[in-house]
């Protein structure tokens, strides 16, 4: 995964210099699951439309009509990954590549890597339809993703695990799936990343170790304020009704509204441990 993050940013560098002369700022998200739970590993690009002159001294805009050209990433990058995947193997670090753990060789390796070249690898590139702030906002949420939502698995029973799914392949139909347990949970903890493993990573003049003085100086270039307008913190319930529609205020089971908070009693002692008395019974001798 590491790899994929390291072919995918050089590419994009490598045409911010090229095609724009300045460098460019990106935001990678990983994603590696598919509809079904299975293997999909790929990162999703932010790209801002533009790039920062390698002096600082001005802004350049992009072509209004694209970016990049797509195919021609499409080949940088599979240059790249390939010519990472070699070295890899060349090092015999292979073995380390999470993604693949069987190919032990140095000639493993290079046979994969002639295969790989044989194909022809699609880069897809679009506007944001919805807007910035919508493919930001939705972004956003991928650090706290998880391969299935609660809302799509429908049953649990007797080893067998049924979920929803939409098939992409026939107009995002919505279908269901079961599988066994031992399945599920297979291809539930592929997704499962090392700790510390960041999914969202920052490149170019984004870059955590300089972004508050590159930011600063595309703000001035752009005619905008030095310092974005500072955002009001949301509460935990206005971040609720917001994102996922839920009013915490209003109880679900008869709508009444609003729910008070209450602190909880204090717990009574309980009364005997194991059929045994807390204390010696006391016998009135009168």
């Amino acid at each position: 995964m590491t790899l994929l993050f390291n072919a995918a940013s050089q590419t994009l560098v490598q045409f911010g210099q090229r095609n724009l002369g300045g460098q460019i700022g990106c935001t990678m998200i990983l994603h590696t699951w598919d509809q079904t739970l299975g293997a999909h590993f790929h990162v999703h690009c932010i790209i801002a439309a533009g790039a920062l002159s390698a002096n600082g001294a001005r802004w350049i805009e992009a072509d209004p009509r694209f970016l990049f050209p797509a195919r021609a990433l499409s080949t940088v990058f599979r240059g790249k990954f390939c010519a990472a995947l070699a070295q890899a193997g060349a090092t015999d670090a292979a073995s380390r590549i999470a993604s693949l753990p069987a190919l032990g060789t140095p000639e493993d390796v290079e046979q994969l890597r002639a295969q790989l070249y044989t194909k022809e690898w699609v880069v897809y590139a679009k506007a944001p339809l919805a807007g910035p702030a919508h493919v930001l906002d939705y972004v956003g949420r991928y650090t706290h993703r998880v391969a299935i939502a609660n809302h799509r698995s429908l049953d649990v029973r007797d080893g067998w695990v049924r979920f929803a799914y939409r098939n992409r392949r026939q107009g995002n139909r919505v279908q269901t799936m079961t599988l066994d347990a031992n399945e599920f949970i297979r291809r539930f903890l592929l997704h499962v990343l090392p700790r510390g493993f960041m999914r969202l990573r920052h490149y170019g003049f984004l870059a955590n170790r300089h972004k508050a003085r590159t930011l600063r100086r595309c703000r001035e270039l752009l005619g905008q304020p030095a310092e974005p307008p500072q955002r009001s913190s949301k509460s935990v319930v206005q971040w609720m009704q917001e994102v996922t529609g839920i009013d915490l205020t209003q109880c679900p089971h008869c709508g009444a509204r609003p729910l008070v908070r209450l602190p909880l009693p204090p717990l009574s002692p309980p009364t005997a441990c194991l059929g045994m008395p807390l204390a010696p019974p006391r016998f009135d001798s009168s």
